[in-house]
């Protein structure tokens, strides 16, 4: 079993940036697959980014190239920094992990998930 616990979302203007932090109760580094997913009021839930056990990356296309997602296995710590955030960011934002039987691209396939976040994005 794994836990997960999301922190770091709140309210910010658009342009603005946020770090999402998920602390795990086990190590980081055992977890194959890691990521986040999102949903918004009223819409379907979106993968959103994914990081592997040798730290190689997935993102929607949606936050290519204003999303990072890392993780620190000393921290048993995954993290995703959002930049240049918009309002249609907005959502409750999950951490997911997984020892492998997965499908690594797709986070809602993961079998451990968070109790999820907000994340506000004013315009």
């Amino acid at each position: 079993q794994v836990q997960l616990v999301e922190s770091g979302g709140g309210s910010v203007q658009a342009g603005g940036s946020l770090r999402l932090s998920c602390e795990a109760s086990r190590s980081t580094y055992s977890l194959s697959y890691m990521g986040w997913f999102r949903q918004a009021p009223g819409k379907e839930r979106e993968g959103v980014a994914t990081i592997d056990t040798d730290g190689s990356t997935t993102y929607a296309d949606s936050v290519k190239g204003r999303f990072t997602i890392s993780k620190d296995n000393a921290k048993n710590t995954l993290y995703l920094q959002m930049n240049s955030l918009r309002p249609e960011d907005t959502a409750m934002y999950y951490c997911a992990a997984d020892f492998g039987d997965a499908i690594l691209t797709l986070p809602l396939t993961y079998r451990y998930r968070g109790q999820g976040i907000q994340v506000t994005v004013s315009s």
